[in-house]
């Protein structure tokens, strides 16, 4: 990462150093709301979109980014704009696998680099894979890393929630592996956020008894 990345607007606010932002959303149109104009302002400026989510919603996410003036089929051409399935990334396999997880989201970014694009603005959905994990204490674990990973890059990473399907167990853990959070659709300093390695041992602590339920 550069020693100051220039700000990106996002969210009625700008996102500076820290670059790593938790943001839940309590509808689609919440969500979209705050992404669509950090999406197209991206976009408008040469950045790279890279979106997970899961593909049940991939045709309603391009609709909306139709909607809102982007070309989806010239972007998609040129490598600006890639979608990508839950299923094909943070399940790839059949189930959660932090490293390989971990080592996508640096393909990821080093791909954008390595097309021409400055930046790669990364938005993506997880929540809906819980049921598939058999705990999240893995996920957790990846969440935190990511804060080992991404001051290597200026690239803005927004892990999406709809805040229905998390409960407030998970909730909380959330916001406490990320140091910026988009609330009420503002970007604000996370007061939540933990010292990586306290959290790091508690969660390898907590995989050594029976895990909980995070669902709601």
């Amino acid at each position: 990462m550069s020693s100051s990345p220039a700000p990106i607007p996002f969210a009625r606010s700008m996102l500076r150093k820290h670059r790593h932002v938790c943001a839940f959303f309590n509808s689609a149109n919440d969500e979209y709301s705050t992404l669509l104009p950090f999406i197209c302002e991206g976009i408008s400026c040469g950045h790279r979109a890279f979106h997970v989510l899961p593909s049940k919603h991939r045709r309603e996410h391009l609709d909306r980014l139709t909607a809102a003036g982007v070309d989806v089929a010239a972007t998609q051409k040129s490598g600006q704009l890639e979608v990508a399935a839950s299923e094909d990334t943070y399940t790839r396999g059949g189930r959660f696998h932090k490293e390989a997880m971990l080592a996508l989201i640096q393909e990821v970014l080093r791909t954008g680099t390595s097309l021409g694009f400055p930046l790669t603005r990364l938005v993506a959905h997880a929540e809906t894979t819980c049921a598939d994990w058999g705990g999240a204490n893995e996920f957790m674990e990846y969440e935190m890393r990511l804060n080992e990973v991404l001051p290597n890059y200026d690239d803005p990473v927004i892990c999406a929630y709809d805040a229905n399907l998390v409960d407030a167990n998970l909730a909380i853990d959330i916001l406490r592996t990320h140091p910026v959070a988009v609330i009420g659709g503002v970007l604000v300093e996370n007061s939540f956020f933990s010292r990586p390695e306290d959290f790091l041992r508690e969660v390898r602590a907590r995989s050594l008894t029976p895990p909980s339920s995070y669902l709601g």
